[in-house]
Parts: structure tokens; sequence; C-alpha cells
């Protein structure tokens, strides 16, 4: 009978470590996140409560960053697993430059890991919000301190106050954008002015959800959904935009996979459009744009839809079907974000589109009348502001959207109107 094969190493150390007298190697202790802290110097780690195990529900954690004076901080996230969303309602990380009131420079979610994120300062606050439901691991990052406007392949952005200028992506127009970047460029006119924005050249990585790298615009100075003009990837440029205050916010990120060319973006400040003081008009006809506020006896008719889709056709600035993705209440109307489906009579209104996702602005103008819900499909008649945002009012044509309406919306697409 042949000896016995000696027993691999690996399998006998366990073993040893029990014999008297042998001593485990040491080990430097795992380090345990809580809720949330205070934490400062030149780098460090941060994590979601009880990391890597699953995070509470029902939990907001907040944690304060300072580095040394006269730095900037750089939060890079090395791990990130919470609820996934396309809006990040339920789950999400918040940043924030500085410590109390700070600009928000984003808001994260699920499991795709945003590039370096930097403050303007040398502080930073980072908040993680849990619901009720469907847990994850969480996150860890590190922070670290950084000289103030580094540029090159991994920060960019800033803030822009001159009446005009220019953006791009890191290495426009060499060679593509980096992996794993994220940019955020704030531009602020004069209270009385208005920016418009355009892209001369872009080509970021196409996906039909822009889930992976895309360029966001935002009315106002910070990451807020309910203000979000679009979201855009693939290489068509996006349409101008012109912001409806003095504030546009405007950010790129780019995930650790694909890249692209890149993309470069011109903007200029402009006066806000002001009523005319001259002779009146001779004619007593309401200007087609001229559409009515929310007033009390307006919002107290009934909401009932009247006629059908043909009779209300022609009568309509615009006929689309679409989800409604996202919803706001403003001075008592209801502002909604419509994925749209299809057009069938475009009008004036604006759309936006990001590859092959088309997206518009509605208010309906007395936030009961009709009734939009999110995630659902609507047929939507309605007017036309002149900034392009549809305006639908008690009496105007909404209807839930069925597969079955198809053939009669596309009959009404070749349908002459005479006004």
């Amino acid at each position: 009978m042949p000896p016995a094969a000696p027993r691999p190493l690996p399998l006998l150390l366990p073993l040893l470590l029990l014999l008297p007298g042998a001593r485990p190697a040491a080990q430097p202790p795992r380090p345990t996140f809580t809720c949330g802290g205070v934490v400062s110097g030149e780098s460090g780690f941060i994590g979601s409560e009880g990391f890597p195990g699953v995070y509470p529900p029902n939990s907001k954690c907040t944690w304060k960053i300072t580095v040394p004076e006269g730095k900037v901080v750089v939060l890079s996230f090395r791990y990130l697993d919470l609820e996934s969303d396309n809006l990040c309602r339920y789950d999400f990380v918040d940043i924030y430059s500085g410590h109390a009131n700070g600009q928000r420079i984003g808001r994260f979610c699920g499991t795709v890991k945003p590039g370096a994120l930097v403050s303007s300062s040398n502080k930073m606050l980072v908040q993680m919000t849990s619901d009720a439901n469907t847990a994850g691991n969480g996150f860890i990052a590190k922070f670290s301190a950084a000289e103030p406007h580094e540029r090159g392949d991994q920060y960019c952005g800033g803030r822009l106050e001159k009446p005009s200028g220019s953006f791009q992506t890191p290495n426009w127009p060499e060679r593509d954008y980096p992996a794993g970047v994220t940019c955020s460029w704030h531009i602020v006119a004069p209270k009385n002015q208005l920016i418009e924005l355009k892209f001369e050249k872009f080509d970021v990585e196409r996906d039909n959800y822009c889930r992976y790298d895309y360029v966001a615009v935002f009315n106002g100075g910070e990451i807020n959904d309910a203000k979000r003009i679009g979201k855009y990837c693939g290489d068509s440029p996006p349409a101008p935009i012109v912001s409806e205050k003095n504030e546009l916010f405007i950010q790129f990120l780019s995930d650790l996979s694909l890249t692209a060319d890149g993309f470069i973006g011109h903007y200029k400040f402009r006066p806000k459009k002001l009523p005319t003081t001259t002779v009146p008009p001779t004619t007593t006809t309401v200007p087609a744009t001229s559409i009515p506020k929310p007033t009390v006896a307006l919002c107290q008719q009934k909401c009932k839809r009247s006629g059908t889709p043909e009779s209300n056709y022609c009568s309509s600035n615009f006929v689309i079907t679409g989800t409604v993705i996202s919803t706001t209440t403003r001075a008592g109307s209801l502002h909604a974000t419509i994925s749209i489906i299809n057009v069938y009579k475009e009008g004036n209104l604006a759309i936006q589109q990001a590859g092959k996702n088309m997206s518009a602005k509605i208010i309906v103008v007395c936030k009961q009348c009709p009734l939009l819900r999110r995630g659902l499909n609507y047929i939507i008649m309605g007017q036309v502001e002149e900034d392009g945002r549809g305006k639908i009012f008690p009496n105007s044509f909404v209807m839930s959207f069925k597969t079955k309406n198809q053939k009669i919306l596309n009959s009404l697409k070749n349908k002459t109107c005479y006004n």
C-alpha cells in the first residue's frame, strides 16, 4: 500500500492555527460603516450602514467630508448597489458641494458607478436615502483632496458666468472622452436674462434609454428630475434649448465601458421677451399663442371631455400618444413630462429627442382635470405656448391610449384641416 500523499499546505494552515501556542497572523480590522458621520483628512473611505451587508430600510444617512483648506474634494465610488429606478426615486445617494445649502452635483442609484465627483470647495456632503422596500448592498466610496481647477482626463465642469462661451467633454477634439467621468456645468446669467444652449457636435454612447453615457440638462442650478429638460445620447445633437429662467445645469456622465467622440456645446445669454407697449392692435382676434391662465372659474368646470378624436383633431395644436414619466405641481397646475409613443400632429410643440426616445413637457392648467397619472399611456390633444410647452384644459381631449386606437389615429394624420 503506497504511503499517503502529503496534505496540501493551505488545508493544514487552519489546523496549525488551532495548536496550543500558535498565533494567528495579524490582520487589519475590517472598517465598520455607520449611518453617516463627519470625516476629514487628505483621503479616506465612507460606506453605507452595515456595508457590505444589506443597508437598512427607511433611513437617511449624511456624511460631511472636509479636506485641507485650499483643496477640493474628489469622490470616487468603488462599489454601488442601490435599488434601481430610471429617476432614482426610491433609494439613492445625493452628492452636494459644500455642507449647508450646497449645490447638488449628482443623484445616483442602481449599479452603474459614476465617474469622479468634484466639489467646488474643501467640503462635500453625501446623503443616502432608502425607502421601505427593495434594498441592496449599498456603496463604498473613497474621498481625496485635489488641487482646485485640476483638469486633464479626470475632472471637468465648472461655473460659467460670461455672456457667451463653450463647454466640451475631456479630450475634445483630439480623442474620445475617458470612461468613468462626471462633469457638471452650472451656467448663470443675470436675473433678467435667459440662456440659449446649442450643441455643435455630439457623439455619446448610444442606448435606447441613455442608461450608460449621457448628457442631462436641467432648468435651475442643480440636478432636479422635476426640472429636467432632457437626457441625451447617440450621435444626433439635441435641439437648441432655452432656459425658463437665468440658470441651467448640465451634467455629463460616462460609465466604465464604451466611450465615443464626445461633444462641444455653446451658450449665450439673451434678454427675456418684454411685453410690447406700442399702439394696441385694431383687430379683436385672440392670437393662437394666447392661452388662458388657471382661474377659479376655469377650474370649476366639469372635468369631462367632449367629442371624439376626429372632432377634436383640427382644433388642437398638437396630437400625441405617450406615457407620463414624471409630474410636479406648481401654482395649481400640473407639469408633466411625456415619453412620446407617437406624434400625429406636432404643431409648435417642443419635442426633445435622445437617441430614439422623444419627450415633451405638458402643463395641465387645472391640476385635477384632466387627471394624468404617472406610468399610464394617453392620447393627448391640446394647445401650445410660445415656449413650445403643451397646455391642456378641462375641455381638452385626453383619453387612455390602447393599441386598438392606433388605426383611427393613423387615419387622422392624413386629415386636412381648414382653420
